[in-house]
């Protein structure tokens, strides 16, 4: 068994441990965050940076995307996860701010305060938890650790947290994570779900983090590490 370690020594571990994947060059607008997010949502920042990159360069503008198909999307969005959802979620962010707003631009939320700014992002009907904590953590200057379905899986195995409720969750992440650290927490426990902390036969013996993890399985048979992995 790992020894046990505490969460502050976890914490340090796994951001020491596992390379985060660069970051966009610049800070995204609040429009192309939320987009951005949509896309982050159980994926690793690589996967999500793509699929993003591949809206803008495919399509002419925000409003060709706002009036093109689900499947035209959904090609765009390559090889995420759920991709004809995503899509869905795309097209209709989109359609609901184009008619509120009359273009594509929520620079002005930023004016409301952090607070009221959240409020409006979960009014949203394209918004979840994850995207409303992605685009607050990444363009709205607040506290907030974005929680989708791997960062809830890993932390809860790290010894992190011990619930499956993820307002909990979130809580009790924001309270151990410093601010100045949040976004590269959030980076470097999607990259240790993709590449070892699977949901089904984690593979545990190459984690960097089995040293500590104190649900570490280090007797993996070696039949189930040439298996694909899965998210």
């Amino acid at each position: 068994m790992p020894a046990t370690m505490s969460k502050q020594q976890v914490l340090t571990q796994l951001l020491d441990a596992v390379e985060s994947a660069p970051q966009p060059a610049i800070a995204l607008p609040v429009l192309e965050q939320f987009l951005y997010g949509i896309c982050r949502e159980d994926s690793t920042p690589e996967m999500a940076k793509q699929a993003y990159e591949n809206l803008r360069k495919d399509f002419f503008d925000w409003n060709e995307v706002r009036v093109s198909t689900v499947r035209e999307i959904e090609d765009a969005l390559g090889g995420l996860s759920d991709a004809s959802t995503r899509a869905e979620r795309v097209i209709a962010f989109l359609q609901e701010v184009f008619e509120t707003t009359f273009s594509f631009d929520l620079e002005a939320i930023q004016k409301k305060g952090l607070k009221q700014a959240s409020k409006t992002l979960q009014g949203l009907k394209a918004a979840n938890e994850y995207v409303v904590g992605w685009v607050i953590q990444r363009s709205l200057g607040g506290h907030a650790i974005p929680i989708d379905t791997a960062t809830l899986r890993c932390a809860r195995r790290l010894g992190l947290i011990d619930t499956d409720d993820i307002e909990t969750a979130r809580a009790s992440l924001e309270h151990q994570v410093p601010k100045a650290k949040g976004a590269a927490f959030t980076d470097t426990i999607s990259i240790l779900a993709e590449q070892s902390c699977w949901e089904d036969e984690p593979h545990c013996t190459t984690c960097p983090l089995k040293g500590g993890c104190p649900s570490a399985r280090l007797d993996v048979p070696s039949s189930s590490r040439s298996k694909a992995k899965p998210r």
